[in-house]
């Protein structure tokens, strides 16, 4: 978690600064504090040390529960963690609304789940939000696709260049051919139409 320490002549100039560099509510930050006078007694200074204390897993799910109280949809809500890999996977009646076309609403979702939960470390954090499985079955379809025309590449030595896609599913087709010794993969264009080619290895 973040953590910073400020010199200051007040404390509550330090843990202001503090505060407001973290950009966080202050129940979310541990204080250590070390009073320091001068000669006689006269001044005193304060050392102020801030850290985040949170439970981003409990948080994160805490995030999206408010968020569907809010829109007045229930959800079942567990939290999948690996290292500094989360997964929240959401089952509602409203899935399809929630996912939303090509998945762009869940998209969205996540991308607001990931940024929040960021900002409270200093290593950034790997979020993953799944509604219904979409992002299961669509990672089944992606790596059919990405073995399938890998053969093809393979066996006819053109390139071939997939649809746009975004950072998560390029991912996970440059992990599924990553240890093929016909064919490579990259990354060209910019976001949002940034596309995947499969090529063949020269030899």
């Amino acid at each position: 978690m973040r953590k910073m320490t400020v010199e200051s002549k007040t404390l509550d100039e330090a843990k202001t600064t503090i505060i407001e560099t973290f950009r966080v509510a202050e129940n979310f930050i541990d204080f250590d504090v070390v009073e320091k006078k001068a000669m006689l007694g006269l001044k005193k200074s304060y050392t102020v040390t801030g850290q985040i204390n949170i439970d981003i897993a409990e948080y994160g799910k805490k995030l999206l529960e408010d968020l569907f109280n809010n829109m007045e949809i229930e959800a079942k809500i567990s939290v999948e963690q690996e290292g500094n890999e989360y997964s929240f996977l959401i089952n509602t009646d409203e899935n399809p609304v929630l996912i939303g076309k090509n998945g762009k609403t869940l998209e969205g979702l996540q991308f607001y789940i990931r940024s929040t939960l960021n900002i409270f470390t200093e290593e950034h954090v790997m979020v993953l939000v799944d509604i219904g499985g979409y992002k299961e079955n669509r990672k089944k379809q992606l790596e059919i696709l990405a073995t399938k025309t890998a053969k093809e590449v393979a066996r006819t030595k053109i390139a071939a260049k997939l649809e746009p896609m975004n950072a998560y599913e390029r991912r996970i087709i440059h992990t599924k051919l990553s240890e093929w010794r016909d064919v490579s993969t990259t990354s060209e264009g910019n976001h949002p139409k940034r596309y995947l080619v499969i090529k063949p290895k020269k030899r």
